[in-house]
């Protein structure tokens, strides 16, 4: 499971090795220069605040890190000994394999055969991974990138989802608005239009932990 204070230390190491201050990171980034302040990571009510997917992609694209290297420098996993983590297997699927019958179960879990297998520190319980093919999810996730899937995360409005619908249509949006009727979706890439579904046609939504690139 991912450590909130591990993540935060990632960032503040991937800072260190540059030489720079955490405002000097964000700048570089092309973010908000206090995106990264301590201030910034636990809200007035205590409430732990979590650096976006994309604020940690554009900080490892402007140091030319790689997402394996801030991990291992972050120690960014609770199931760790040491200052490197864990590797373990964890099933990995193209992306626009997902929509075919039989590699999920009823909840979302990974089922049947004709999974692959990736290594990443260790991942909570369920979960896995998805390559993404095609610029149809830019500026997020670009061809190659392998999203980290946990079905079981609980779902909050803006966390960005991978949803499969009963038709076998897979699709990676950003939550809007889910009810106990209706899922509301919007697009991670302005050329894609939003989307409503009926909870009936919804065949599970899972949330996205983590992408590397």
């Amino acid at each position: 499971m991912l450590s909130h204070r591990a993540i935060w230390d990632g960032i503040d190491g991937v800072a260190k090795r540059h030489g720079l201050s955490v405002s000097a990171l964000a700048k570089l980034a092309g973010l908000d220069p206090t995106a990264f302040n301590p201030s910034k990571r636990v809200s007035k009510d205590g409430r732990e605040r979590w650096p976006s997917t994309e604020s940690i992609s554009k900080i490892l694209e402007a140091t030319g890190e790689g997402f394996e290297t801030f991990l291992a420098g972050a120690g960014a996993f609770l199931q760790t000994t040491g200052s490197t983590p864990e590797l373990s297997s964890v099933p990995l699927l193209g992306l626009a394999q997902a929509g075919a019958g039989g590699f999920f179960d009823s909840a979302g879990f990974p089922a049947g055969q004709g999974w692959d297998e990736v290594r990443l520190p260790s991942q909570e319980e369920g979960a896995y991974a998805l390559e993404v093919h095609g610029d149809s999810m830019l500026p997020l996730y670009r061809d190659g990138d392998i999203i980290v899937v946990s079905p079981t995360a609980q779902l909050r409005r803006g966390d960005r989802v991978v949803v499969r619908t009963r038709d076998g249509e897979v699709m990676v949006k950003l939550l809007h608005r889910q009810t106990p009727k209706q899922l509301e979706l919007h697009s991670v890439n302005p050329d894609h239009p939003n989307r409503t579904f009926e909870m009936t046609d919804v065949d599970w939504v899972a949330r996205i932990m983590w992408a590397s690139q």
